[in-house]
């Protein structure tokens, strides 16, 4: 049921996309997801403890690159044998919010900290030179 990228979608695909979201994403997350299940268990723990904070608390619009990457990420980890704890860090929320920061599509939270950042400015009476583009 697959379409190439240069043929017209059927009705019902798009139809069936507008209701359910992309069909491509969906097809690239269920193959991330069992590439996480391919790695040993404390990488795969490690991981699906950051997949949990990420849906919960970070971008999801939009960021199927973000979840390859790091499948590839621990992929790599667990070949070259990288501690878990070299991955992460001292504080692992701080990680995951770094890698997050690093695909900006989908994430609403970066979008209204600069929209809050930008009307305390002006509210201030502060002229920082930027227009707040989110809105």
């Amino acid at each position: 049921m697959a379409t190439e990228p240069n043929e017209q979608k059927s009705r019902y695909l798009q139809y069936l996309e507008v209701v359910t979201g992309s069909l491509e994403e969906k097809r690239r997350y269920r193959q991330y997801k069992a590439r996480i299940k391919q790695l040993p268990e404390n990488y795969r723990t490690a991981v699906e403890a950051m997949d949990r904070y990420l849906i919960h608390t970070g971008p999801v619009e939009g960021s199927i690159a973000m979840y390859e990457d790091l499948a590839d990420l621990f992929e790599r980890s667990a070949a070259d044998g990288t501690p878990i704890r070299d991955i992460f860090g001292e504080d692992p929320v701080e990680f995951v919010e770094a890698f997050a920061q690093n695909y900006p599509i989908g994430q609403w939270r970066a979008r209204e900290r600069n929209r809050l950042t930008s009307a305390v400015a002006r509210a201030a009476g502060e002229d920082n030179g930027k227009e707040d583009r989110t809105s």
